[in-house]
């Protein structure tokens, strides 16, 4: 690989703990701030560690009867209007936590783009979108590798691969009435009509995303048919021309059975050989033999090209494949919670250890300057999101002197008359997350 290059993204390339360590790192607090800042950071992510496991279990809760791999099923089955209204819970809290995970929403126009056009692999390939009652593609990670490619022996060439370093993909398949009606036997297809399939990939070329489809088809392109069909040409002119005589007794055969003997006597052929049954029963058999092993060893040869082509599309999958199915419900519950996680606190040191009071669109750039200068990374930092969570975490200082019923909740953070933001003290901070962590579930009688 010559080169790399990757687009600003609102994604933050480095751990949670790491982001902890850069900001204590500046040395802008205390020691005692300092342990405050990480016991905020610790209920902080606790918090969020409840709010998404929620939301998995939601998700996983609607996904059985599309969950191509269940090993378990529901006591009573969906009513049509319930199996609509699972397969949107599902299809939309996946895409909450993929927007929380910081991906990009990749248009379907955008992959049918895709479709007759190569990178890595030399394939012509077909999707049949219309076996799709959805189709959901998020992305994290535009950029271009450098490669160099072997052309003609010692011939290389260079060439730029725009890639999609992560990729997810969800398909909810038509019902096997929709099959059905195409006459074609669910027993053949790759897949199950009605379930719905999810995809995670790395490192995907662009232009090779219609190779995650399982209803993906493949054949050779016109070069490869050239070069496959140019040498059968080749190897069937002589094959022919040894054959000639043989054909032409036959040819006269057919002539002499349809009375047609002026015809035979252009072909200068025999009528005794022509008459005669065995000498005609040979060459029939030569013929045949002749022209059979040629189109066997042809087809032998098809299939070879096919076989190579669809190894090359498992291997560069598999290396490349990192969750299926429900798995990738998992895994994308752990991003969206890392991110948020991150970017609430940046936002919140930021505020705390700021000099002066910031707008958003302040705040915005000094975050992503601060980034660049401590670690080089460019970074599209999403300020709304975690400007808008800080905001609804709402709780209680509870005080000694007012009852819990008299104390006001109050958010983490608020704007004032001139729209700049300002967050709670280290203090107050860790009472309000405490109070609504406490305050979680409400079998204490408590009214949130």
């Amino acid at each position: 690989m010559a080169e790399e290059s990757r687009n600003r993204e609102a994604f933050i390339p480095y751990r949670r703990s790491d982001i902890i360590k850069l900001c204590l790192d500046d040395d802008r607090l205390n020691a005692a701030e300092t342990q405050k800042f990480k016991d905020f950071c610790e209920i902080l992510s606790s918090y969020y560690h409840f709010r998404f496991h929620k939301t998995l279990e939601i998700i996983k809760d609607n996904y059985v009867p599309f969950n191509p791999n269940a090993d378990v099923e529901a006591l009573v089955p969906p009513s049509f209007e319930k199996y609509d209204e699972m397969e949107s819970t599902v299809v939309d809290g996946f895409e909450h936590i993929l927007e929380r995970a910081n991906y990009i929403r990749l248009p379907e126009y955008d992959i049918k783009q895709s479709l007759g056009q190569t990178s890595l692999i030399d394939l012509r390939t077909e999707v049949d979108f219309d076996e799709f009652d959805k189709v959901v593609c998020y992305y994290r990670g535009d950029s271009y590798k450098t490669i160099t490619q072997k052309k003609f022996f010692f011939w290389k060439k260079e060439r730029r691969i725009d890639i999609f370093e992560r990729i997810v993909l969800l398909i909810k398949f038509k019902e096997a009435a929709y099959f059905g009606a195409k006459k074609e036997q669910t027993k053949e297809l790759k897949f199950i009509p009605g379930k719905m399939y999810l995809y995670f990939y790395k490192n995907i070329p662009k232009l090779d995303i219609d190779l995650l489809f399982p209803n993906v088809t493949t054949s050779m392109t016109w070069k490869d048919r050239l070069l496959f069909g140019v040498p059968a040409i080749g190897a069937a002119i002589p094959l022919i021309l040894k054959a000639l005589p043989n054909i032409l007794l036959l040819v006269a055969a057919i002539l002499f059975a349809l009375n047609a003997q002026p015809l035979v006597e252009q072909l200068e052929v025999e009528e005794n050989q022509a008459r005669n049954i065995m000498p005609v029963l040979v060459a029939t058999l030569s013929l045949g033999m002749a022209l059979g092993g040629f189109a066997f060893k042809q087809y032998s040869n098809y299939k070879s090209k096919r076989i190579k082509f669809q190894k090359d599309v498992t291997e560069t999958l598999f290396f490349k494949n990192l969750g299926n199915n429900d798995s990738v419900f998992q895994t994308f519950i752990d991003l969206a919670e890392e991110e948020e996680c991150k970017e609430i606190i940046l936002v919140y040191y930021h505020l705390l250890t700021s000099n002066n009071s910031l707008k958003p669109e302040e705040l915005d750039a000094r975050i992503e300057a601060w980034m660049q200068k401590k670690v080089g990374t460019t970074i599209n930092f999403d300020i709304n999101g975690p400007l808008d969570n800080l905001a609804n975490i709402r709780g209680k200082l509870i005080t000694n002197d007012v009852s819990e019923e008299n104390t006001p909740e109050i958010p983490l953070l608020e704007y004032d008359n001139q729209g700049f933001c300002n967050v709670l003290p280290l203090n107050d901070a860790k009472k309000v997350i405490d109070y609504v962590w406490d305050n979680a579930f409400n079998y204490n009688g408590i009214s949130l």
